[in-house]
């Protein structure tokens, strides 16, 4: 054996990298009734009324509105379920994804 082995270091633990993030965002049309969006919001992303309300009215002025942030994958299938939820009743609700920066 030479003098210089390289000896990896005891204790040294491999790290897992966090998954990525992402939003959920509500997007805002002129067709879905208020309290619908309202109702999607507690349901799916288990957000308290207040609150929900808060965020469809943000929505509302500004155009869209963050909802909550997740790892992509449930990011992903909150937003298609809530767009499903508006299909099914004739609504043209929208919520999409985009990584969190």
């Amino acid at each position: 054996m030479s003098d210089t082995d390289i000896k990896p270091r005891p204790g040294t633990k491999p790290r897992t990298q966090r998954p990525k993030l992402h939003k959920v965002i509500l997007v805002n049309d002129d067709f879905t009734p208020r309290e619908f969006v309202v109702k999607v919001l507690m349901g799916e992303f288990r957000i308290a009324e207040a609150q929900a309300h808060k965020v469809m009215i943000t929505a509302h002025r500004k155009g869209s509105c963050v909802v909550s942030v997740y790892p992509q994958d449930v990011a992903e299938t909150k937003a298609a379920r809530a767009i499903e939820a508006g299909q099914q009743k004739g609504y043209p609700l929208l919520f999409t994804t985009e990584p969190e920066e």
